[in-house]
């Protein structure tokens, strides 16, 4: 096998792992959203795990953001809580870095 196989492999695993590792970020900032969310509604334990279930889900309707965007502000405005777009907005990168740094903790990378 050539220097140019190995590295062309090399390439792709790590395309790979990251890929999963943006995955994971995803799915975890999705539910530390929910469960965010879930406490400005009012939500005891028990529906708060639920409705971050939900908004993990929601995520695979269509590529991005904003279905889970939708989703979260829907659900907020519809309980009666004022929320400005770009504060929501906010939450889902503060909270996408948080989900990074956790996932990374937790693999011990």
């Amino acid at each position: 096998m050539s220097s140019f196989d190995n590295r062309e492999k090399g390439y792709e695993a790590k395309f790979k792992r990251d890929k999963e590792l943006e995955f994971k970020c995803h799915a975890r900032r999705n539910k530390l959203l929910g469960l965010w969310a879930a406490e400005l509604m009012g939500m005891d334990a028990a529906e708060a795990e639920a409705y971050a279930k939900q908004v993990v889900i929601s995520d695979f309707e269509e590529p991005g953001d904003e279905d889970v965007y939708r989703k979260v502000f829907g659900d907020l405005t519809g309980k009666g809580v004022e929320i400005a777009e770009h504060k929501l907005r906010k939450e889902m990168s503060n909270l996408l870095a948080v989900a990074h740094d956790q996932i990374v903790a937790e693999s011990g990378a």
